[in-house]
């Protein structure tokens, strides 16, 4: 989990893809990775099959959100990353998910 930017909701894709959205809480970026977190957000910022919010607005990790998933087999991080993602919005927060 990667919190971004607010200015992200600057996008008219994100903002509707978030309709409730409490702006008082982060916007955020939900995707799984085979690589350790780190790895993967500099991956992201430096352009490697990255996601363009990701590289454009990624602030930090937000290991808070998701300490104690990893590591999962691929199809339950699958799974995972829908159900983050949609508890998350439930919470109030602006998610992307690739």
């Amino acid at each position: 989990m990667i919190e971004l930017d607010p200015a992200v909701l600057e996008h008219a894709t994100f903002r509707v893809a978030n309709p409730n959205h409490d702006p008082r809480k982060p916007p955020l970026y939900v995707g799984m990775t085979g690589l350790d977190p780190e790895t993967r957000f500099e991956r992201h910022k430096y352009g490697v099959k990255d996601n363009a919010y990701v590289r454009r607005y990624g602030v930090r990790l937000r290991p808070d959100l998701y300490a104690g998933l990893n590591p999962l087999p691929h199809v339950e991080a699958q799974h995972m990353e829908r159900v983050l993602a949609r508890e998350l919005r439930h919470d109030g927060y602006a998610v992307w998910q690739k």
